[in-house]
C-alpha cells in the first residue's frame, strides 16, 4: 500500500490515466482510492485508472499471489517429515492416516509450511523471481480521440 500525491491536471478531464505495475509474479489484485480495480494475471500488468485517481492524495493497494515453488524451497532448510526414496515418499507419515480427526494436531513440529508427496525442490533449488518486482509507475497522457471509417464500399 503506497499513499502519493498527484499534481493537478494530471488527472483531469480529457488525461488518460494508466497504472503500470511492471513485471509481476504471478497475480495482483490491484484497489485504488479503496475500490478493487481488477486483478491481473498476465502483462501487460496495466491498468487505466482514469476515473479513479483525482488531484491530490491517493492511496494504491497491490496484493500480490505467487507460487508455492520458494515456500517449498525455504522449508527444504527445516528437519523433514516424511522419509524420501529418491522423488517419492518411502510412506506416508503415521500424522496423515486416513481417517484421523486432528490431523494437524499430530503433525511433528517442524515449522513446515508445505507437505509434497513427491519431491520437487531440494534447498538447493534456485528460488524463482516473486512479487512486484516493478517499476511501478503512474502515466498521464491527453486522451486523442481518431474517428476511423469513413464511406463504406470502397
Amino acid at each position: 500500500t503506497r499513499a502519493f500525491e498527484v499534481p493537478a491536471g494530471f488527472a483531469s478531464s480529457g488525461r488518460a490515466v494508466r497504472l503500470d505495475l511492471g513485471a509481476v509474479k504471478n497475480f495482483a489484485t490491484v484497489e485504488v482510492n479503496g475500490r478493487r480495480v481488477a486483478t491481473l494475471w498476465k502483462p501487460p500488468f496495466v491498468l487505466d485508472v482514469s476515473r479513479l485517481v483525482h488531484a491530490g492524495r491517493n492511496r494504491i493497494t497491490v496484493k500480490v499471489t505467487n507460487l508455492w515453488p520458494n515456500r517449498i524451497i525455504g522449508d527444504e532448510h527445516l528437519p523433514p517429515e516424511v522419509q524420501w526414496r529418491g522423488n517419492h515418499m518411502e510412506h506416508w507419515p503415521a500424522w496423515l492416516t486416513p481417517g484421523k480427526a486432528r490431523i494437524q494436531a499430530d503433525r511433528p513440529k517442524t515449522g513446515r509450511v508445505t507437505f509434497e508427496t513427491w519431491h520437487y525442490y531440494d534447498k538447493s533449488s534456485p528460488l524463482l523471481p516473486s512479487g512486484l518486482l516493478g517499476p511501478v509507475r503512474l502515466e498521464s497522457a491527453r486522451r486523442i480521440v481518431l474517428t476511423l471509417g469513413g464511406r463504406s464500399g470502397g
